[in-house]
């Protein structure tokens, strides 16, 4: 049975006889999974889960999304930005008080996702948003790894404990990166959908266009800039101008708030700039280092896309790429990694897995349980195992010559 990419003579097939998922990863993976299986029901009749068994709702990320969208049920759509108006609402819902806020940042368009939920009680709401954005996800490191491993290797994936248990969105964001990079080769406006549904992620908006770009993938930019333009048009209609100004106005605190103040605290973020400000480090010295991170990885992405180095690597890298260079990740975002880890599992079962890497995959996922055990932010020593999976895997890839549009990939 080959395992092709897409049906495409751009991406080798893979021979009949593959070989099967080493045991250790495949022991590994099914006790996440059945850990992530067993919780959340459980967890939602026990009540320590969306909620309380005294009665109150438990605070978590979705009261955010469900607010939002009852503010748009409601007819007042831009006070979604509003922190004291989203607050009441959450208290009333919730029963109970919390600490700060959660606050609603994200851009217009997903207000469309958070009508839609806000029209369910809020349980309702909440479990089937966590277990319906769970289907795509699935279903892109299916395509990915190339075999129903990678349904296994979904659920079992350590942040998606974080992301279900707050009922946030990273599912969907690292559904739409995977779409993103396993259509690119071969149905590019359909990758270019994907991308522009990404822009609710607006922190994610700069490698991919540097990328495209450099490696010249038009028709995926023409598509991305489509959807995106479709989407802004539609939520200006929907929800009306002042809910495009409310965002821009709210946007600059949001920063102020979380990025200078650490409002949400150092430790919850897993990227450089977290991790300087966590040690102690001045606001601008973070920025320094993440921005030197960030120049460096867009160096690396744009000549390792341009040489010869088999598409699955590219894609891998790219994947992780988005997580180094952003200073807003939380854990619940490290769901892109698994999308990383696909394309690189999907070279090990056809390639053979090297003797280091099954080891890594282990620390790997330590490191993200470790956090979700102790709140220590290992996140960046997560991504940055995976990147070096990555370029070890890559070898010499800087000494390659440029390879042209018209080149066939190499094989996945």
């Amino acid at each position: 049975m080959a395992d092709n990419l897409m049906a495409d003579k751009s991406v080798a097939a893979i021979p009949s006889q593959r070989p099967s998922v080493p045991a250790s990863l495949f022991v590994v993976c099914f006790a996440l999974a059945c850990i992530n299986a067993a919780f959340f029901p459980a967890g939602l009749l026990s009540g320590i889960w969306i909620w309380g068994a005294d009665g109150l709702g438990i605070p978590t990320d979705f009261v955010n999304v469900w607010a939002a969208g009852k503010l748009v049920l409601q007819g007042h759509p831009a006070l979604a930005w509003d922190w004291d108006v989203q607050r009441q609402l959450e208290l009333d819902l919730l029963k109970q008080d919390f600490p700060g806020y959660f606050a609603w940042h994200y851009p217009p368009p997903f207000l469309f996702v958070a009508a839609f939920l806000a029209q369910f009680p809020y349980i309702t709401g909440f479990a089937g948003w966590v277990y319906a954005s769970f289907i795509p996800f699935a279903l892109a490191m299916r395509a990915i790894v190339g075999r129903g491993f990678g349904l296994l290797l979904a659920a079992g994936f350590p942040a998606l404990f974080s992301n279900a248990l707050v009922g946030q969105n990273g599912c969907l964001t690292a559904a739409l990166v995977g779409g993103t990079l396993y259509w690119l080769p071969v149905r590019p406006v359909l990758a270019g959908i994907c991308l522009g549904l990404l822009t609710y992620k607006p922190q994610y908006g700069l490698l991919f266009p540097v990328v495209l770009i450099a490696t010249q993938r038009w028709t995926a930019v023409v598509s991305a800039t489509v959807t995106a333009l479709v989407l802004a048009v539609a939520s200006l209609v929907a929800f009306g101008l002042d809910s495009w100004q409310a965002f821009f106005h709210w946007l600059p605190m949001f920063s102020q708030a979380f990025l200078t103040e650490g409002k949400a605290t150092w430790w919850k973020l897993q990227s450089l700039f977290s991790l300087v400000r966590y040690f102690g480090g001045s606001e601008a010295l973070g920025w320094t280092f993440q921005w030197v991170l960030t120049a460096a990885v867009a160096v690396v992405l744009v000549t390792l896309w341009r040489s010869r180095v088999r598409y699955s690597l590219k894609a891998a890298a790219l994947a992780i790429g988005l997580l180094l260079t952003t200073p807003y990740l939380f854990m619940y975002d490290m769901m892109v990694q698994a999308i990383a880890v696909a394309w690189l599992v999907r070279i090990g079962l056809h390639d053979g897995f090297r003797r280091y890497e099954l080891p890594a995959f282990g620390c790997i996922a330590a490191l993200q349980i470790t956090f979700m055990l102790t709140g220590i932010p290992l996140g960046l020593a997560a991504n940055l195992l995976v990147g070096g999976l990555v370029l070890a895997r890559a070898g010499s890839w800087w000494r390659r010559q440029p390879v042209s549009s018209q080149t066939a990939l190499a094989a996945a």
